[in-house]
């Protein structure tokens, strides 16, 4: 009896503290989302930096829940630079090649400057990159081909750009740059593009041409595509 109408008590002012702690944490919970959904729109950054420093795990959660309004997503301006056809053949080899869409876009950009530039498809510069390394822009081959488009650096350092950086082949833009001006020398200098493509593939002596019948699939598949979305579309 004694024991009881001790514990009791003291039961109930263990209940009622640990009630009040919670009762001031969910206050302080809440006063941390204000703020940061205060600082996020209206850009107080040093408000939510400061109660970031205190509580980081409940700001960045209420950061990463708030919305974003449709209308205020930046436009990637590369996006808008590709034509349609372009951005049709993009979402194709982001899906089968499992590639982002945010890694493809530059790539894609380049492939279709340097085509008007030196008068090529820009869907058989595409078609090339996918044949020799998958997108990969870190495949390097037995022989020392590096790349998007395997360019031999022994070969071809000449046509690489003034501003080059270090492992020049293995930066996307640059690679598909130079890939590009190195695959219409091989057109122009076998007279057409099926022998020029053979050339570019180290393949010149096979009768079969399978090197250039390859990437002449994979422009097909391509178009295919394009053909198909022009379909639906009408």
């Amino acid at each position: 009896m004694f024991a009881s109408q001790f514990l009791f008590p003291a039961v109930q002012r263990v209940v009622a503290a640990v009630s009040h702690v919670v009762r001031k944490f969910l206050m302080l919970a809440g006063l941390v989302f204000v703020l940061g959904l205060a600082g996020s729109y209206q850009g107080h950054g040093g408000l939510v930096d400061g109660f970031r420093a205190m509580f980081p795990a409940g700001v960045n959660a209420s950061e990463r829940e708030l919305p974003v309004a449709a209308d205020t997503q930046p436009v990637a301006l590369d996006q808008v630079r590709l034509v349609p056809t372009m951005q049709q053949a993009l979402q194709y080899v982001a899906r089968r090649y499992r590639v982002s869409h945010e890694v493809l876009l530059p790539i894609f950009v380049t492939a279709q400057d340097s085509a008007r530039e030196l008068g090529l498809d820009p869907l058989l510069i595409v078609a090339v990159i996918g044949v020799e390394s998958g997108f990969n822009p870190f495949s390097q081959s037995v022989v020392g081909a590096q790349g998007l488009m395997q360019v031999m650096p022994r070969f071809h350092a000449d046509k690489l750009p003034d501003d080059a950086g270090e492992l020049p082949f293995f930066d996307p833009v640059t690679n598909v740059q130079v890939g590009a001006r190195i695959l219409r020398e091989s057109i122009a200098r076998n007279g057409g593009l099926i022998p020029g493509l053979q050339q570019f593939g180290g393949a010149s002596n096979d009768p079969e041409q399978r090197y250039a019948g390859k990437v002449m699939a994979e422009r097909q598949r391509l178009e295919a595509v394009i053909r198909q979305h022009a379909r639906q579309s009408a």
